[in-house]
Formats: structure tokens, sequence, C-alpha cells
């Protein structure tokens, strides 16, 4: 008599097959059982993993793009503030951007905090010191830039009651050396939190977005000085004009791209508001500026660029972010998957020839900010000059 294999017997032994195929030969020939007519989606190289994001969203709320712009102008104005004190003598524009970054360090970690939910949240991240973290690094920028920031506001404050005596002096050359030790990577530092990430957009810009955070940060925060009463102040005019010429170079590079990666930045609403961010901070500010050079308009003109500038470097963090979370929501990227024909956009590159760089370590971008600043120290030192 023949023996019969039951239903359950041939499941096994083609189980067994199909592991002793994958153990001597790293596959499995054959196709899987998929019933005719069934809603199982198909897994293909055209199709992805069902057609499901394989990158998780950004969970944040609109408080932390909003954190991005204070934190930026904050660190920027930290640092004009010491140098405008002591290389241009200019102790009202020092005074007032010293009270402005104390300001903005104040309601950086309200926005923060608000966005985490209770205070502990933000406590608990201080617990480690993780210079791997860009997320640790930053929370210990934040606090460092806020007690340096503290000090040099609480040093005008007791001079001005008490008079000028050591302590002061003392108190507010700690405050200088603190804020430009913290200010210069806390104006900059959020770029370098989104550009370590796995999202692709962001990633794709990893060398160029610290930089680009950074000249946005410090028109940003010229901007804002220009409209508290240093209109006049031909070295901000340098320096709006410095991070504008910046901004509309960055533009230029990511115009001229054709990665797919980067067309959460070209199109839909995140598109939109980086490019409005882009011509805000970027041409359109260079040409009001050069435009108060000549005395009859000057007042305008100038605040005009400064609210152009201010409204750029908004528009862009913003736009950033809801560019990220369009990339997340991209299930092509990850894999590397080609978008149909009809999403391809042909686009001339300015910079064909050129290789893609490596992403530099977190360390080197943090660093790269040292460049811009001493540019910063050096048209605030040409202040008198200039004003001559």
């Amino acid at each position: 008599m023949f023996e019969t294999i039951s239903p359950v017997d041939s499941r096994e032994q083609k189980l067994e097959e199909i592991r002793r195929q994958a153990e001597l030969y790293g596959q499995v020939d054959g196709a899987g059982v998929r019933p005719a007519g069934s809603p199982f989606p198909l897994a293909s190289p055209q199709t992805g993993y069902y057609e499901q994001p394989l990158l998780k969203e950004p969970q944040w709320t609109q408080l932390i793009p909003l954190y991005f712009f204070v934190g930026g102008a904050a660190g920027s104005l930290g640092v004009i503030g010491s140098l405008a004190d002591i290389l241009a003598d200019d102790s009202s524009l020092a005074r007032d951007a010293r009270t402005l970054a104390f300001g903005g360090a104040v309601l950086s970690g309200v926005l923060l905090i608000a966005d985490l939910g209770r205070p502990s949240r933000f406590i608990n991240m201080l617990r480690v010191f993780k210079p791997q973290s860009t997320m640790s690094m930053g929370s210990w920028v934040l606090s460092g830039f806020s007690v340096f920031a503290s000090a040099s506001t609480f040093a005008d404050v007791l001079e001005h009651f008490f008079g000028s005596n050591l302590f002061v002096h003392l108190l507010r050359g700690a405050g200088r050396v603190g804020s430009v030790a913290f200010g210069m990577p806390f104006h900059n530092y959020t770029g370098v939190l989104l550009a370590t990430t796995a999202l692709p957009v962001w990633n794709e810009r990893a060398d160029s977005l610290p930089g680009h955070f950074g000249m946005s940060g410090l028109q940003a925060g010229a901007s804002i000085l220009e409209l508290t009463g240093h209109g006049k102040n031909r070295a901000l005019n340098l320096l709006g004009l410095l991070s504008a010429s910046m901004e509309t170079w960055e533009k230029l590079e990511i115009s001229s791209k054709t990665s797919q990666a980067l067309v959460p930045l070209k199109k839909g609403t995140s598109g939109a508001l980086v490019s409005a961010g882009a011509w805000l901070s970027g041409p359109v500010s260079i040409a009001l500026r050069l435009g108060s050079f000549f005395p009859q308009r000057e007042g305008l003109l100038r605040r005009l660029a400064a609210c152009a500038g201010i409204a750029g470097s908004m528009f862009t963090r913003y736009g950033w972010v809801e560019a990220g979370k369009a990339s997340a929501r991209d299930w092509r990227l990850p894999l590397e998957i080609d978008a149909p024909e009809s999403d391809r956009k042909p686009q001339g590159n300015l910079f064909a020839g050129s290789t893609p760089k490596k992403p530099s370590s977190v360390g080197e971008k943090a660093r790269n900010v040292g460049a811009a600043f001493l540019l910063l120290a050096a048209s605030i030192a040409m202040k008198r000059r200039l004003s001559r």
C-alpha cells in the first residue's frame, strides 16, 4: 500500500526545502502563494515595500521651526554683541544685541520645553553628555548660551543701577567669552541636527545645511538690530549683504541639482516656503541693501531689507521642516527607486561634472561656522572707518 502524505507534512517538507535553499544559495527559487484576486499587495523593485513609507515623519509641532529661527537669531546676536563691544567700541549696539540675545535664549528654552510637553523632559536631556549626539550637544549649547547671555545682561543691569566696578567688568567679560563660544554653535546647530538624520532631503544637503542655517540666523540677527534703532550702522548692512549673498548661492545650488531627494524643496507647500525664504533672504535683500547706499531712501530701504531678511529666515526654517516630512512620506527615496517619468522635471546643472561630497562629521560641520564669524569680526572692526 502507498503511504499517504498529510497536508501538514507536505507543508513541512516545503519549508525544509526552502530553508535548505536559503542556507546553500542565499536565495529561494519560486514565487510565494498569492490567491488569485486577493487584495494582497505585491512587493517589487518598482513598488518598494508595499508602497509604505520606510522612514517616520518628524513628530515636531509648529513650535520647533520657530525655535530654530529664534535660536539662530539669538546666537548671532550674542556674538555680534560681544564683538561690537570689543572691536568696534559701540556700547549702544553691544548692549542692545546682548539684551536681545538674552531674550532669544529665554524664548528658545520656552519654545523647546513647550514642544517637549513638560520641563522635566528638557532637564532629563542634560543628564547625559554625548558629543556624538547632535541633540544632546544642542541642549547643552542652549543651556550654556543662556547662562552667559544672562550674565552679560545682568552686568548691564548692575552697571545701570550701581555704576561700573570690578565685579561688573569681570561678569561682563565672562559673558562676552561665553556668548561667543556658545553663540557660534547655537546659531547653526539646528542645521547640523537636520543634516545628521536619515531623511533623504536633509541628508542630501548635509554639507551645506549648517552653513545655510548659520547665514540665515546671522541675517535675522542683523536685521532685528536694524529694526531696533541701528538702521544707520553700515557694519550691520555689510553683514546683511554677506549673509544674503550666501543665501542666494545656496538657492542657485539647490536649483541646479536634479536629485530626486531634493524634490520637496522645489514642489508642494514645502517647496513654496523654501522658495519664498530664499528669494526674500537672498536676491530681494541684496537689492534693497544695495539700494540703501543711496542716501535718499536709505532708512526705508534698510527697514524693508531687514523685514525681508527676517521673513525669509522664518520661511526657510518652516520650509525645511516641511520638506523633511514630505521626504519621509516618499517611499521611493530610501530604496533609491526612480520616480515616474511624469513626476520628473529636467533641470540644467550649473555644477555639472562635480562629484557629490561625502557628508562630513558633526564636529566638522559645527566648526564651519568659525569662518563666517571671522568675516563678522572683520566687518564690525571696519565700522569706524566706514562710518566716517
